[in-house]
C-alpha cells in the first residue's frame, strides 16, 4: 500500500560550510527525513562524508537522517554510521557479492534497513531480500553527483517494485532518488513512491525560500 508522500532533501546540496543552519532550515521548512549521501570516489565518481559529519550535524534535527552508502565495501561502515547517529542505513545491491550479510549487518544496529539499485539493475534484483527491508530506494540518475537529469525509464522499475513491495502486505518505504524536481515528483509519485529526494530543488534559493521549494514537490 503506497504510503503518504514524505520530502528527503539531500544536503549534498546545502552550503557546507553553514551545514547545521541548513539543516535546521529545512527542518523548519516540512521536510521529513534529512538524506545523508555518503559517496567514496570509488563505487561512484565522489567524495562526500564520513560518520565524523553525520555525529556532528546529528543535534541540529530530530528527523529521522536517512543516510545512503555509495560505498564499496559497506560492511566495515555500518557501525560507524549507526553510532554517529543514522536512522536508516541503506546499502547498494551491486556494492558487493554478499547484499543478505550486508542487510543483516544493517538490522543488527537496531537501525531501519534500506537497499538501493542504480539505474541498470533491474527490479527482481530485489527479489530475495524484500523481506528485510525497511526501505527500497530507486536510483534515477547514476549516482555520484548532484543536479543530473532525471532518467524516465526509472518509472517502470518504480512500478515494479510498487508491486513487489505490496505483494509482501508489509510497509517498505519507496524513495526515489535523482532529477527530482516538481514535474518529475508527480511522475515517480504516481508510478509508486513515498519518500523523495531532492537537493537542488530544495536548496534553491536562499534558506526562507526552502519551504515553498518542498511545498512545491509534495
Amino acid at each position: 500500500m503506497q504510503q503518504p508522500l514524505r520530502i528527503a532533501p539531500s544536503i549534498l546540496s546545502a552550503d557546507f560550510a553553514r551545514l547545521g543552519e541548513e539543516i535546521q532550515a529545512i527542518d523548519a521548512a516540512g521536510a521529513d527525513y534529512i538524506h545523508v549521501d555518503v559517496m567514496d570516489g570509488h563505487f561512484v565518481p565522489n567524495l562526500t562524508i564520513g560518520p565524523l559529519v553525520v555525529k556532528a550535524a546529528r543535534p541540529y534535527s530530530k528527523l529521522p537522517f536517512d543516510v545512503h552508502l555509495m560505498i564499496a565495501p559497506a560492511d566495515p561502515y555500518i557501525t560507524a554510521f549507526a553510532d554517529a547517529g543514522a536512522d536508516i542505513i541503506t546499502v547498494h545491491a551491486e556494492a558487493g557479492a554478499h547484499l543478505h550479510r550486508s542487510l543483516q549487518a544493517i538490522k543488527a544496529t537496531g537501525r531501519k534497513c534500506g537497499v538501493s539499485i542504480v539505474p541498470s539493475t533491474p527490479a527482481q534484483a530485489l527479489a530475495h531480500v524484500m523481506d528485510m527491508v525497511d526501505l527500497v530506494l530507486v536510483m534515477s540518475v547514476n549516482p555520484g553527483f548532484g543536479g543530473q537529469s532525471f532518467i524516465s525509464s526509472q518509472l517502470q522499475k518504480i512500478q515494479e517494485i510498487r508491486s513487489m513491495i505490496d505483494a509482501t502486505g508489509r510497509l517498505i518505504d519507496l524513495e526515489v532518488d535523482g532529477g527530482i524536481n516538481p514535474q518529475t515528483a508527480r511522475q515517480v509519485r504516481a508510478a509508486g513512491a513515498d519518500v523523495l529526494v531532492a537537493g537542488s530543488a530544495v536548496f534553491s534559493g536562499n534558506p526562507e525560500d526552502y519551504a515553498s521549494n518542498i511545498s512545491a514537490l509534495r
